[in-house]
């Protein structure tokens, strides 16, 4: 073994630590879409060491991964094994390497460690600079990328077919060179999640776990909740947030003006619990690329929250609604092509507001 072998923990003295994560056991747990790490080293081989929570034993919605090595992806896997190492670069001559470790499916469904990265590099290795911008982005389906890589409408979900890197707000964030911290999760809204028997769904409410560092059925090394533990949002203090929510409550409001007026109501509540916690970023509301029903509620939540606490840091956005030319991906979700013109809407957006180049 060289001299220069050295083992480093995924902390921030060593990683930039992209999205909400937690150091647990001497393991960087990753729950939600987009949560990772990057760094940088100048050396001939890098090796990282993952672990699998309890559901990597089983034969379903594992969590899957990516790994890219210079900008280009070499791991893209499903975690299924308690313990899993990759060699991610090896050269007989010293090279600058940049590594970028992505959880690509989202967090009910599993979480995954980065337990260690060994590299054969003299000087070890270092995170990579921050960028000038910080977006934060909540969601549902549509920013986690389910199914996008399954473009067969006729098709259900699996972990193994969700990237979030090929959808809409990951793809913004690289446009504008941004940092940035996911907090989405398949068939969740304001009032209620996605149903189909017009009774609402309350278990699966994004303001309900707003503040924790996930929501999953994959336990932290097999013993502790994600929704156990509380985010310290001074970790990650956005320039911007922009919320995608109300496509899975309109699976309940539907034309039920009582029920449209509940999620506006409720919606502004939750403007309030996201303001509480960052007090400084502007919010950007928006709503459509699965169907835009419910978007006049959006606006009318905005304009009650302006109302309601004088704060006028907020404006709200209706992206164009997917076509049926543009193809669909698995449970008729947005295509690739769906993600990308989402992803050009939203930019221009931000760069208007936030008068950034």
């Amino acid at each position: 073994m060289s001299e220069a072998v050295q083992v480093f923990p995924a902390t921030d003295r060593y990683v930039k630590i992209i999205g909400r994560t937690h150091f647990y056991n001497e393991v960087l747990w990753l729950a939600l879409s987009g949560g990772g790490v990057e760094f940088v080293f100048y050396g001939t081989k890098a090796e990282i060491t993952v672990r699998g929570d309890q559901i990597a034993s089983t034969l379903t919605n594992q969590a899957r991964i990516s790994i890219y090595v210079n900008g280009k992806q070499i791991i893209d896997d499903l975690v299924d094994q308690p313990t899993k190492t990759y060699t991610v670069f090896e050269s007989d001559t010293e090279e600058n390497v940049t590594v970028r470790i992505i959880k690509l499916s989202e967090a009910p469904m599993s979480t995954v460690g980065i337990q260690k990265i060994t590299v054969d590099a003299v000087q070890g290795i270092k995170p990579t600079p921050v960028n000038v911008h910080r977006i934060e982005f909540i969601g549902d389906s549509i920013t986690c990328g389910y199914g996008v890589d399954d473009e067969d409408a006729l098709h259900s979900f699996s972990t193994a077919t969700e990237d979030v890197t090929k959808a809409y707000a990951y793809l913004t964030a690289q446009e504008l060179q941004a940092d940035y911290s996911m907090v989405a999760y398949s068939g969740y809204g304001i009032i209620s999640g996605y149903t189909g028997n017009d009774r609402k769904l309350t278990s699966h409410l994004v303001p309900d776990y707003y503040e924790k560092v996930g929501k999953s059925e994959g336990r932290f090394d097999d013993t502790l909740d994600p929704q156990s533990v509380s985010w310290d949002f001074s970790k990650f203090v956005p320039d911007l947030i922009v919320i995608n929510l109300g496509t899975n409550d309109d699976s309940y409001t539907r034309e039920d003006a009582d029920r449209q007026a509940e999620y506006a109501g409720q919606y502004v509540e939750f403007l309030k619990l996201v303001r509480r916690n960052n007090t400084h970023a502007p919010l950007l509301c928006t709503l459509g690329i699965m169907g835009d029903r419910l978007y006049p509620l959006v606006e009318q939540a905005v304009s009650s929250y302006i109302q309601e606490t004088g704060d006028s840091n907020i404006t709200s956005m209706r992206f164009a609604v997917q076509l049926e030319e543009d193809g669909y991906a698995a449970d008729w979700h947005p295509s690739k092509l769906t993600h990308y013109k989402a992803a050009k809407q939203l930019v221009a957006q931000i760069k208007e507001l936030m008068k950034w180049e």
